[in-house]
């Protein structure tokens, strides 16, 4: 029994490894050693349906009238854990994406929280050291099919809101199930970068995904 115990921890962890992996696998990762990998299921002109498997991610929330102060806040807030603000005092690789949990807002001037998350390194996926601050905590997303959109430039309000809106009205179109209570915002590139940023919008694909042929 501890043998087979053990042997189903080594395949949970080599899962975790394999799917957080070398970010030479992925043409999106160019500024870390590791990334969320993926399977692309299909894609359309439109969007691609991708799918992840469970992982552990580093989160906080922050509450604002505005994405880009919220995002900017509850960035700098994980900056710290990820430098040495943990229990072990560890400084933690940066990996990509970034992704940013959206709540579609009723109103345009309505204030909404925002949940920011940094996928931890494939090292720490079992057991990271725990947060000083007691806004951070630890977020596990479950296997998970999602609906894909790309855009480039910067992933700040108004170009996250056009492409999540552009993406709906796809999704839409194509009759498919997905959760619309809320969207992610995806980053794969730090501020510094200029050139060839990569940024998505995904959203949750409930049921089994649609993906019709381009016509």
């Amino acid at each position: 029994m501890v043998y087979f115990a053990g042997l189903i921890g080594l395949l949970l962890f080599l899962t975790a490894e394999a799917r957080i992996g070398n970010s030479s696998e992925s043409p999106f990762c160019t500024e870390t050693e590791e990334c969320l990998l993926y399977d692309l299921l299909c894609q359309t002109d439109d969007y691609e349906v991708r799918h992840y498997d469970a992982a552990k991610w580093v989160t906080t929330d922050e509450e604002s009238y505005v994405f880009d102060k919220a995002t900017y806040t509850a960035f700098m807030r994980l900056s710290k854990y990820i430098n040495g603000s943990n229990n072990d005092g560890v400084k933690i690789d940066m990996t990509a994406p970034v992704i940013i949990k959206v709540q579609e807002k009723k109103r345009i001037w309505q204030s909404a929280i925002y949940t920011l998350s940094f996928l931890l390194p494939s090292a720490y996926q079992n057991d990271p050291p725990q947060p000083t601050d007691n806004k951070v905590y630890f977020t596990d997303l479950p296997d998970m099919k999602v609906y894909a959109r790309t855009y480039g430039g910067y992933m700040v309000s108004l170009t996250t809101a056009y492409n999540s809106m552009q993406l709906k009205k796809q999704l839409d179109r194509a009759q498919a199930s997905y959760n619309t209570e809320y969207y992610y915002a995806v980053g794969y590139d730090s501020p510094m970068k200029i050139m060839n940023r990569h940024n998505e919008v995904w959203y949750i694909a409930e049921g089994e995904p649609v993906c019709p042929s381009s016509p």
